[in-house]
């Protein structure tokens, strides 16, 4: 899993702060997203063909974030196969223009909101040693949840990437049993978005 925030335009503490709404992608919204992923280098691209499945049939794990009408946030996920209280998050992509208003870890609460996440008891994702965005990012998911991080080389650079790409770590934030009985209870989550 890789997650930037490109440099470009972001707000200053005098401009006003438009409202970000968030929502479940539909098919219309592929290539608009496989835009955002490009210009948040250093993302791996996937094909627009796999943006759109992912808006398709998987749209109730994924998130968009908007701002003034413009798709400024990504968040593609899916239950793990056989592992139905797992969700695992593949992409999170943040743009210039949404910069430090706690994009990302809001779009993993907007998630967690859905009854499709309502069993959900862990997440799990991958990132790069050298990703400190996603680093921090998951981190501080990890305190929302009430819950643990443990981390392994999962996606090795040689043995799985053939020198390509560097190992990807695999990171599984189990949620903690008080965080776990909230969501069940009927007041919104509010410490994760």
């Amino acid at each position: 899993m890789q997650r930037t925030e490109p440099q470009g335009r972001s707000c200053s503490p005098n401009e006003p702060m438009a409202e970000l709404t968030f929502r479940t992608p539909e098919r219309g919204d592929g290539a608009a997203i496989w835009q955002l992923i490009r210009d948040c280098g250093p993302l791996d691209d996937n094909s627009m063909y796999c943006n759109l499945l992912q808006c398709d049939h998987f749209a109730e794990t994924c998130v968009v974030a908007e701002l003034d009408g413009e798709i400024v946030g990504w968040v593609s996920g899916y239950i793990v196969p056989g592992e139905p209280d797992t969700l695992f998050v593949w992409q999170v992509a943040v743009s210039a223009a949404a910069r430090g208003r706690g994009v990302g870890k809001r779009m993993l609460g907007e998630l967690l909101k859905r009854d499709v996440c309502r069993q959900m008891r862990r997440l799990k994702t991958t990132i790069t040693r050298d990703n400190r965005a996603s680093w921090a990012l998951f981190g501080a998911f990890a305190e929302a949840v009430e819950g643990g991080l443990q981390r392994e080389a999962y996606f090795k650079r040689d043995e799985h990437f053939e020198g390509r790409h560097d190992t990807e770590h695999l990171v599984t934030i189990v949620f903690g049993e008080a965080f776990a009985r909230r969501r069940t209870a009927p007041t919104p989550l509010r410490n994760v978005a």
